[in-house]
This record gives structure tokens, sequence and C-alpha cells, in this order.
């Protein structure tokens, strides 16, 4: 997989994550909705009440002080965005579109950027936090 796709798809399954809970929840769920609709029709009714569960699954874990319950819920969204992203890159642009759209909603968010080329030989390491390397 294209490496950028996949950082599309992780940075799509946080932010969709991150607003599930907020007031932008419906604009989350009818953006993510459109881009199965478009690429998946048969699919997209589904995704919407897989949505709806998400979103009611992680407000009950909240209230119960289950905090892992949101970077699980990141995480398959993560997968389940970036497998669409295999079978249909062309909607790489319009879920772009929806994340610089969403970004503004999202509560204290931090912006993280990073850009790296490598050839030959070469290594690149990014994190976003914490990094630890230990090459031998």
């Amino acid at each position: 997989m294209d490496p950028e796709l996949a950082v599309l798809a992780g940075t799509a399954g946080t932010t969709l994550v991150t607003l599930l809970t907020t007031e932008a929840w419906q604009r989350v769920s009818d953006g993510i909705t459109s881009l199965w609709r478009r690429a998946e029709p048969t699919r997209a009714e589904a995704i919407s009440a897989e949505l709806e569960v998400a979103r009611t699954d992680l407000l009950a874990a909240r209230d119960g002080g289950d905090l892992a319950v949101g970077s699980e819920l990141g995480a398959e969204w993560q997968g389940r965005i970036r497998r669409l992203l295999v079978t249909h890159p062309e909607e790489a642009a319009a879920l772009r579109r929806l994340i610089d759209e969403l970004q503004p909603l999202t509560p204290d968010a931090p912006s993280v950027n990073q850009h790296a080329t490598a050839s030959g030989h070469a290594r690149v390491y990014q994190a976003g936090r914490d990094q630890h390397i230990d090459q031998r």
C-alpha cells in the first residue's frame, strides 16, 4: 500500500473517533458514509449503522471510564478506511477534503505534518511523539 494512503487512513480513523462524541459527529458520519456510497454502494447503509454503534459504544465507554475503547475504535476504523482506499484509491482526494473540513472541529487536536523522502540505503524515522530506536 502507498504509505501516503496509510497515513491518510490513520488520520481519518483518529479524526473520526475523536469527533464521534462531539456536535460534529453527524457530519463525520455523513462524510464517511458518502465515501462508501460512492465506492461500495451496497455497504453504505451498513457503514452508517456501524458508525452509530461505534458512537454509542464510545459514549458508554467514556461514561464508564474506559478510555481504551477510543484507541481500539480508532484502529478499527483506520483499518476499514485503509482497506477501502486499497480497493478504491480514487476516494483518497475526497477523504482528504473531508479531513480538512473536519479539522477545525476537532477539539484540541495538535497539527502534525511529516514528509520524508529516502533513497538508496537511507532510512527515515519519524514520530508524532516519543520515538525509541535500537539498532545494532
